[in-house]
């Protein structure tokens, strides 16, 4: 079992930045992939980022993120991170993490574990 918690959410103006954290215990946090999702009212989950395991040298991207956000790992401190930028509007969800030892997807389904959330709103 891997018990995820994220932090890091919260109210920010547009343009302005957050990063969110994804802290990881009960298994070798760095022998799983993880990935970034959100989830915004009255909208399926989509994918945002993922990270391959141990060194993380693997990234990907949804479309209309690349170039604002940034996904990392400290393997050490067993936490993943999401580094936002120029939020917009349109990025104002709850953002989940999610860990998985056997594949790096963008399909939540595949994922094993999964964190609680934490609520990014960006004010226009």
């Amino acid at each position: 079992q891997v018990q995820l918690v994220e932090s890091g959410g919260g109210l920010v103006q547009a343009g302005g930045s957050l990063r969110l954290s994804c802290a990881a215990s009960g298994r070798t946090f760095s022998n799983y992939h993880m990935g970034w999702f959100r989830q915004a009212p009255g909208k399926e989950r989509e994918f945002v980022a993922a990270i391959s395991s141990r060194g993380g040298g693997s990234t990907y991207y949804k479309d209309s993120v690349k170039g604002r956000f940034t996904i990392s790992r400290d393997n050490a401190k067993n936490t993943g991170y999401l580094q936002m930028n120029s939020l917009k509007p349109e990025d104002t969800a709850v953002y989940y993490c999610a860990a998985d030892r056997n594949r790096l997807t963008s399909s939540g389904g595949q994922y094993d574990y999964w964190g609680q959330g934490t609520q990014v709103t960006v004010s226009s």
